[in-house]
């Protein structure tokens, strides 16, 4: 059934999936596409609306920008992958059971255990989009991941509608008031993004759109 949401080409992002593997050390007889088709499912599960394969093809695309800064893209990559591939909008443990996934299918891949680690660590990092400094993978991830929040305007409220519509259980007033919370933390941040390219390129049109977004909600009595 067509739900409308937007999806990528997922022939695309299988060819991603399995150089991605490749690269990050999985012997030549173990299959990746298994693994391709579980991923790819549950990136397309109907209750999605903004975390879809479009945005796992968007994370992949800035990770590419971003390659150069990472100590380890593979891993980075790896954790775009599984970052959001348990999710529902109702539960708060999706990083968590996301990252446990990671710790299952990547030694089934024959990836090796300091490279699962990180990719674990990576995924977790999610929560809280807070990398130490030095932690180049962290950054590259965490800012791939916010790149969305320094689209064109109309790409902006295209991905602030898709969140509204994740979270279509919850009342407007209630969604309005956690919504405006979320973006006035953002707001605070000393920076938005870690990285020279993110910072350089993202900082200033990301607060542009947070900004707008939480002055419409203002206006609206939040």
């Amino acid at each position: 059934m067509d739900t409308g949401t937007p999806r990528s080409d997922t022939a695309d992002l299988r060819a991603r999936w399995h150089a991605t593997v490749s690269a990050a050390g999985a012997p030549a007889d173990r299959d990746p596409e298994p693994y391709a088709d579980r991923l790819l499912a549950a990136w397309a599960e109907p209750q999605r609306r903004y975390h879809t394969t479009a945005h796992l093809a968007d994370v992949l695309a800035r990770i590419d920008v971003l390659a150069p800064h990472a100590a380890d893209p593979a891993a980075v990559r790896l954790a775009a992958w599984f970052h959001d591939a348990v999710y529902r909008p109702d539960r708060s443990e999706n990083e968590e059971r996301s990252a446990a996934l990671a710790e299952r299918a990547l030694p089934e891949l024959g990836i090796d255990p300091a490279r699962t680690a990180e990719v674990a660590r990576l995924v977790r990092l999610t929560v809280t989009h807070d990398p130490a400094p030095g932690d180049t993978d962290g950054e590259a991830l965490c800012d791939a991941d916010l790149a969305v929040l320094a689209g064109a305007p109309d790409a902006y409220a295209a991905y602030a509608a898709a969140v509204r519509a994740e979270y279509g259980f919850v009342p407007d007033d209630a969604f309005r008031t956690g919504r405006a919370a979320v973006l006035r933390q953002l707001l605070d941040l000393p920076r938005l993004y870690r990285t020279p390219y993110g910072a350089e390129h993202w900082e200033g049109p990301a607060r542009a759109n947070l900004a707008a977004e939480l002055a419409d909600l203002t206006d609206r009595g939040i």
